[in-house]
């Protein structure tokens, strides 16, 4: 098999051969000798099948099966003629040629592999930034939130009515006509009035009460509502108010609130609290201007900057995902539209050649710039991230991490947190040379 291999630039090569019958029968031969040794044919020993007959049962698998072994030994070699390192060829090849013809198969495909990239002066493409700071004002605020969200409750000394804000400890049950429903019922349960933390009409209907007052509310379960059963119909909650809660907010400062808001210190201080808020503020500023300024600005300077040759397989790919994407929330009418006109759809999915390139391209800066920065991200950290994911969302970490592998999210997860690792230490150096 004579092989014509030739680098069509930095990233993609061609290789070309006609593959002859003798080469395809020869590897159906040897197909068939492994076949027929655990082959079962009626009439026959396991074993002693004959080739003729197992050719006449899977001839057209066999075939397939030879072809693709004589393509393989093809890609093989043509990538060893080119002279590139097995280990940085990139995804599947591109067949753009397999014709059959009566004295053999004429193969021509296309062979992608990783780019070499130099980012000298990346540093250039960081945008001009002032560090944040936190006002007085700012710290003021965020203590005072911080003392209501901590102070305890203390029942209210005088009979008022329950309002906003109020903590309500109540008992209810809910009844969809005179059925109670399973989940619906709560003994000295403490609400916050106005949280929303209730099914629209429940915490409003509290409003108003007072203190060992029994009510009836109404109130409808959203549409979408998680249990199907419950899911739009009205309910009736018979609920008894026992108490009337609100937070007991410090006048002051006092050494107990400090202790409480501080509890590493040994000997907590004002001072030390408002230093703490200040740099707790000043934290967060700094990740949203990182994610929401300087990465969106430093991500197009730098695909700006940096141009080289991309793998075509990787790119083709890339576009099949925007083009994908882009018909998840299509309406009937232009899906129609589309089905009926082949070129409306090629041009469809060439518009997001632009934006694949680009995806693709930062892809490969991203990689470079994790190696030259020393930047990683180990598999134990992604089962870590992922399983705290779960935790915030209430959901069970192995089954939550289960599903991403089903979908084959794993590498695009790690992929997102290697770059913003990358950022932040990027920003970070940035910012330490100020």
């Amino acid at each position: 098999m004579e092989i014509k291999a030739i680098k069509l630039n930095g990233a993609n090569a061609s290789a070309a051969a006609k593959i002859d019958n003798k080469t395809i029968q020869a590897k159906e031969d040897k197909i068939l000798k492994v076949l027929a040794k655990d082959a079962k044919v009626d009439g026959f020993r396991k074993g002693k099948v004959p080739p003729a007959v197992l050719k006449k049962r899977y001839g057209d698998k066999v075939k397939a099966d030879a072809e693709q072994e004589a393509v393989k030994e093809l890609y093989d070699a043509a990538v060893k003629e080119l002279g590139v390192d097995e280990k940085s060829v990139v995804g599947e090849p591109l067949f753009t040629k397999f014709d059959r013809k009566e004295d053999g198969v004429e193969v021509e495909l296309k062979i992608s592999f990783k780019p070499e990239i130099k980012l000298d002066g990346y540093e250039e493409c960081i945008p001009e930034f002032q560090i944040p700071s936190a006002t007085k004002e700012e710290v003021d605020e965020r203590i005072n939130s911080l003392l209501k969200v901590s102070a305890p409750l203390k029942s209210i000394a005088t009979k008022r009515k329950l309002k906003n804000g109020d903590f309500a400890l109540i008992s209810f049950e809910g009844f969809l006509g005179d059925t109670p429903f399973e989940g619906g019922k709560a003994e000295n349960y403490t609400l916050e009035v106005g949280s929303k933390s209730f099914i629209p009409g429940f915490e409003e209907g509290l409003v108003g009460m007072k203190a060992l007052e029994e009510k009836d509310i109404k109130a409808t379960f959203p549409e979408g509502y998680g249990n199907k059963e419950l899911a739009g119909k009205e309910a009736t909650f018979k609920v008894a108010l026992h108490e009337i809660k609100e937070r007991d907010i410090p006048a002051e400062i006092d050494e107990a609130t400090l202790k409480r808001l501080l509890p590493q210190e040994k000997e907590p201080t004002k001072e030390m609290l408002e230093e703490r808020i200040n740099e707790q503020i000043k934290r967060e500023k700094i990740s949203k201007l990182y994610n929401e300024e300087l990465k969106p600005k430093f991500v197009d300077e730098i695909v700006k900057k940096f141009k080289f040759d991309l793998p075509e397989n990787i790119v083709e790919q890339e576009i099949d995902i925007h083009f994908r994407n882009a018909f998840v929330n299509i309406d009937k009418d232009e899906l129609e539209e589309y089905k009926k006109d082949a070129q409306k759809v090629k041009d469809k999915r060439e518009s997001y050649r632009s934006d694949a390139e680009d995806s693709v391209r930062l892809t490969f800066i991203v990689n470079e710039l994790a190696l030259l920065n020393s930047i990683s991200v180990s598999d134990k950290e992604v089962t870590q991230m992922i399983y705290y994911e779960a935790l915030q969302y209430g959901q069970e970490p192995k089954a939550h991490f289960e599903n991403y592998k089903k979908q084959g999210v794993l590498p695009a997860i790690k992929m997102a947190m290697i770059e913003d690792k990358l950022f932040q230490t990027l920003f970070d150096k940035a910012n330490k040379g100020k």
